[in-house]
């Protein structure tokens, strides 16, 4: 080594590793005679000159220090690039390049990220979503298995509980395509993928464009998981931002089609008692059940989770329903009890509020009578199987579907009227705005905003079209009275 005016010190006794040296000279700064850059600096690693040129004897300076800065401190310097050993580190780690992260791992870590504070509906949408934007980024090839074992396997997958499981055996082929062959998260960049993304967020497998709601649901999953990926530094910006947004059918307003009337709806409650072999009892065990839809505007997930402690049945007069809790059904594996209906507070309330819907005389002798008949199920519920658990979605769309069959002529089964029991529920809101009940008032009853009572109802209340003319009518003439 040298002292910084270039006279030489003892050499340490460590010795360094192969490749570096501490036979070390360090030059003064010099100049060359050249107009761009006139200063230079050498210095002599194990007998090898090495050197770099400078614009102002300023940096030239900064640089020399930095090099005896680095001998000061005992570092060996690399024989062929003449770099101290630290510098050597660094530009090696800077120069590492970080593997990219693909689709499946990214979803993965994000869906684990959010499971706590999720409802269960909430995780198998977020599933589905990024479930049909893997079809778009996994690379393809001759053996590639069915979009619908590639989907289930991500479905599968994704679920923090299964992470280092076995997959299913059958499967095993679209788990093992899907977590060897996805893309980088990067590809989302590149505008043929993410064209066919937005492809995958609008249609089917089958190739039938998807519901308006559910192309919507599924964009809304993307987007939020596209915010994480630009927070994580794997995409640069939010495709989804830049792309111009589909437009889309929409279910969000009630088709008038699938209304009852009050003969309509008598029919179809009476018909549910038909269904079912008379000892099973199986229609008459929800003809209550759809009552509460029909009468009091429940969503089918509310009516599941009605507990007597909720009921106010008086002999005579108006009760009432106390909502505390919603039962939505989910796939076991999206819920933290395992059991196929999750537990929550009610829809977009804070889960210690509570909704009272004032019900009528008809609907407290429904009540009344059934239970009588059947009594409460497991945890005080109104309505339970006959096992006493809780009313599985696929049992009162069976009864209602063969319901609609004894009650409606051949031409209105084909039809959309009351082809779901949650139509019963849009029959209910409906019949409230027609008599006259304010808009803020059939919100608090049902659990919606106001405004989403009248973008979704407008069109099915009655008279409105009459009153406007009336009003335009009275109008004009007062307007040819003035003239």
């Amino acid at each position: 080594m040298t002292t910084p005016n270039g006279t030489p010190v003892g050499r340490p006794r460590r010795s360094a590793r192969p490749g570096y040296s501490l036979d070390i000279r360090l030059w003064k700064v010099t100049k060359t005679g050249r107009k761009s850059r006139p200063y230079r600096l050498r210095w002599v690693i194990a007998g090898q000159v090495h050197g770099d040129t400078f614009a102002t004897s300023a940096l030239a300076d900064s640089r020399r220090s930095e090099l005896w800065q680095a001998m000061r401190r005992g570092e060996a310097f690399h024989k062929e690039s003449g770099l101290p050993e630290s510098e050597v580190r660094a530009a090696a780690e800077a120069a590492e390049v970080k593997a990219p992260l693909r689709w499946f791992e990214f979803c993965r870590k994000y869906i684990a990220g959010r499971w706590r504070t999720s409802a269960a509906k909430s995780r198998e949408s977020m599933a589905d979503g990024l479930a049909a934007v893997a079809l778009a980024m996994v690379q393809r090839g001759e053996d590639v298995p069915a979009d619908t074992d590639l989907r289930l396997a991500f479905r599968w997958g994704i679920v923090p509980a299964n992470e280092g499981e076995e997959p299913p055996a059958e499967l095993q082929a679209a788990y093992e395509w899907l977590t060897t062959w996805d893309r980088p998260v990067l590809d989302l960049s590149d505008p043929e993928i993410f064209e066919d993304v937005q492809y995958r967020l609008s249609y089917r497998l089958d190739g039938v464009r998807a519901a308006g709601e559910t192309y919507k649901r599924r964009r809304r999953a993307l987007n939020t998981a596209l915010e994480h990926a630009v927070d994580l530094g794997e995409l640069p910006e939010n495709p989804l931002q830049r792309a111009r947004r589909k437009r889309m059918g929409s279910d969000d307003v009630v088709d008038r089609r699938v209304l009852v009337n009050a003969v309509q709806g008598r029919q179809l409650l009476t018909a549910v008692s038909y269904v079912g072999s008379w000892g099973r009892k199986r229609g008459r065990r929800l003809v209550a059940f759809y009552a509460v839809l029909y009468y009091a505007g429940l969503r089918p997930a509310e009516a599941v989770g009605l507990r007597l402690s909720d009921c106010h049945l008086p002999e005579a007069g108006w009760g009432t329903l106390t909502l505390r809790e919603t039962r939505p059904v989910s796939g076991k594996q999206w819920t933290d009890s395992g059991e196929r209906h999750d537990r929550r507070g009610l829809k977009a309330r804070e889960a210690s509020t509570d909704r009272p819907v004032p019900i009528p005389p008809v609907l407290v002798a429904l009540l009344q009578a059934h239970l009588k008949e059947f009594g409460t199920a497991r945890e005080g519920r109104v309505f339970g199987n006959e096992r006493g658990g809780v009313v599985g979605s696929s049992t009162y769309w069976r009864v209602w579907e063969q319901a609609r069959e004894y009650a409606l002529p051949p031409e209105r089964t084909d039809s959309p009227l009351a082809g779901r029991p949650y139509d019963l529920r849009h029959a209910c809101i409906t019949r409230w705005l027609n008599a006259g009940v304010p808009i803020a008032e059939v919100a608090r009853r049902v659990g919606n905003s106001p405004e989403v009572i009248h973008r979704r109802y407008h069109g099915c209340i009655d008279g409105h079209e009459e009153a406007a003319n009336a009003k335009i009518a009275k109008y004009l003439e007062e307007e040819g009275d003035a003239d």
